[in-house]
């Protein structure tokens, strides 16, 4: 997947199909975003952008196309703070930086991960 940054209409589009858990056509996606009064063809083209940054996948069901994230919620944040950290010269330190900044939970959590070795 490429990491690509999400505009708030991406973001609210991914929310969508992250909620639902399974292929989605643009037809759901756009009754989901219904309270945004959005037309029918700016949702379909959000997805087909989505689906050329490898946000999405795609697949043909009949004459319509169906919409999945590419990567779980979680991924997809894990790899911004990634491409995040590749932007500082220092990755210890914008680490240390970070985990000053969580919560004792999220220490935890981080810390249980660490010990584990956990690749997720």
């Amino acid at each position: 997947m490429d990491v690509a940054r999400l505009g708030e209409l991406e973001r609210a589009v991914m929310e969508v199909l992250w909620a639902r858990g399974e292929p989605v056509s643009v037809r759901e996606v756009h009754a989901a975003l219904a309270d945004r009064d959005l037309a029918y063809t700016t949702v379909m083209t959000v997805l087909t952008r989505l689906a050329a940054k490898n946000v999405v996948r795609r697949q043909r069901e009949g004459r319509a196309w169906l919409y999945a994230p590419a990567a779980s919620r979680e991924e997809y944040v894990a790899e911004l703070m990634l491409e995040a950290l590749e932007l500082t010269g220092d990755r210890g330190s914008a680490l240390v930086r970070f985990a000053q900044s969580v919560s004792s939970d999220e220490a935890d959590a981080l810390r249980q991960a660490l010990e584990r070795g956990e690749k997720t």
